[in-house]
């Protein structure tokens, strides 16, 4: 489901500077700038009461607002939202303009629904590769994941890119030979070398272990632990 229309009213701000960014989130404000599409930028002001509402709704990075500004309606994407270190409340935010009727080029979540039947039945090892690929899509196309039905997958199957169902909507940018998710023989964990373990900051991380995973954990704890990864 595409992103549904989400508006903001926004102000326009003229003072710059980290003590007048200050003085407006004292004053209840966001500080915000907007990339417009004929260049320049456009520095307004959000109230953070509502900025964080619809933040709450949304877990993606790529949010399309109408930014409400004198009257008029600026369709813009968020780009990015600072954070304050400490208390983690956004304290600036980035939009790009965009144009409605010009695809771009987004990063949108790959997300895996069901339990393979590999790990259910065989006791294999879920393995996700990537989180995300990359699209052209129209604006208004934009969602916040790609849901993935992988609860038929087999032991030592492997989904790829050119595996994913998106839709005309979307053309892949991310190669369609790059893996998505695989289900790994337990066996093959176990048999991990030292050199494997070396290269461990390049595994993809384990989603999901099958039942004889779990039973090979209940041995002696005498026994020598299989090489990590």
């Amino acid at each position: 489901m595409a992103n549904q229309e989400i508006k903001l009213k926004a102000e326009l701000r003229t003072e710059q500077g980290s003590c007048a960014a200050g003085r407006m989130r004292r004053a209840g404000n966001i500080p915000a700038a907007v990339n417009r599409i004929e260049g320049g930028t456009t520095l307004v002001k959000f109230d953070a009461h509502e900025f964080l509402t619809m933040l709450r709704h949304h877990d993606s990075d790529h949010v399309l607002v109408t930014i409400e500004l004198d009257g008029k309606g600026i369709p813009a994407l968020m780009r990015e939202v600072q954070h304050d270190v400490l208390t983690g409340a956004p304290i600036h935010v980035d939009f790009g303009e965009v144009s409605l009727t010009k695809k771009l080029r987004v990063s949108i979540p790959v997300r895996l629904l069901g339990e393979p039947e590999g790990v259910k039945l065989g006791g294999g090892i879920l393995q996700q590769m990537i989180r995300s690929v990359d699209v052209d899509c129209l604006p208004t196309d934009i969602i916040e994941h790609f849901d993935v039905d992988i609860s038929g997958m087999q032991l030592d199957q492997t989904l790829f890119v050119r595996d994913l169902k998106l839709g005309d909507k979307y053309t892949l940018v991310t190669g369609k030979d790059v893996a998505v998710a695989t289900v790994a023989a337990p066996e093959e964990e176990a048999a991990a070398t030292p050199a494997e373990g070396a290269a461990a900051a390049a595994t993809p991380e384990v989603i999901t272990k099958g039942k004889k995973e779990e039973e090979g954990a209940a041995a002696p704890a005498a026994a020598k632990a299989p090489a990590k990864k």
